[in-house]
């Protein structure tokens, strides 16, 4: 790929000599499995994670087939830049650029990516040039999903059990017979002998102080349920 139309991008960093050969590798989660009386099935799943690996050289000073944005930049520029992407902890983008020599565009790579290793190698033909081996790995935006639960009103009111005890439409009256309290009085009228205090606060100036003092013949006020 040297000296072509192509150029190498890792987040803002324009690497200064394309590399020669470029590996992408999309890996498969396919997974086989052995049925009886079937033989082997592969059960089909989406891809996993690309991979990307190339090499390339970082050299100590120009040369005419080198590419700098902003001027020339020695190695430890690159370096430095290799190093916050590892120890940045956060994604970046890959971007190849590719085109024909007469201009024309070709298709581009651009993939959200980590920086999972990178090697320095310096060898002695290079002088002070270093090449990097470097791979990268996709990286697939993910966090946690919130669920929002709309429940219907009438829904969410809590069961109660229906009320069927008897008890009056409007207010009524009843007369008291012997050995009757309004316990069992309330109890006959709306059904339980704890709404006596009902009876009790509608008749208060006729029975007085004490509920338990009721007598034959005394009219009582039953107000309404």
């Amino acid at each position: 790929m040297a000296n072509s139309g192509y150029d190498f991008y890792l987040d803002r960093c324009l690497l200064p000599v394309t590399p020669s050969k470029l590996e992408v590798t999309i890996r498969s989660m396919d997974k086989t499995l052995t049925l009886i009386n079937e033989g082997e099935i592969n059960v089909l799943k989406k891809a996993g994670l690309t991979e990307v690996e190339f090499t390339c050289e970082i050299p100590q000073t120009r040369y005419p087939y080198a590419v700098y944005k902003e001027g020339f930049k020695e190695a430890d520029y690159f370096l430095d830049y290799l190093e916050m992407l590892k120890n940045g902890r956060k994604p970046f983008q890959f971007i190849v650029c590719r085109r024909l020599p007469h201009g024309r565009k070709l298709f581009s790579t651009n993939l959200k990516v980590t920086l999972e290793d990178y090697k320095l190698t310096e060898e002695a033909g290079n002088g002070f040039d270093l090449t990097v081996k470097i791979k990268l790995k996709q990286w697939r935006d993910y966090g946690t999903k919130l669920v929002s639960i709309v429940m219907n009103q009438a829904a969410a009111q809590p069961c109660r059990a229906a009320d069927t005890s008897p008890r009056p439409a409007k207010a009524a009256s009843y007369t008291v017979a012997k050995g009757d309290c309004l316990w069992n009085i309330a109890k006959k009228f709306y059904g339980s002998g704890s709404r006596y205090t009902l009876i009790y606060d509608a008749n208060r100036a006729l029975i007085g102080g004490n509920p338990n003092l009721i007598y034959p013949g005394q009219v009582l006020t039953i107000p309404a349920g």
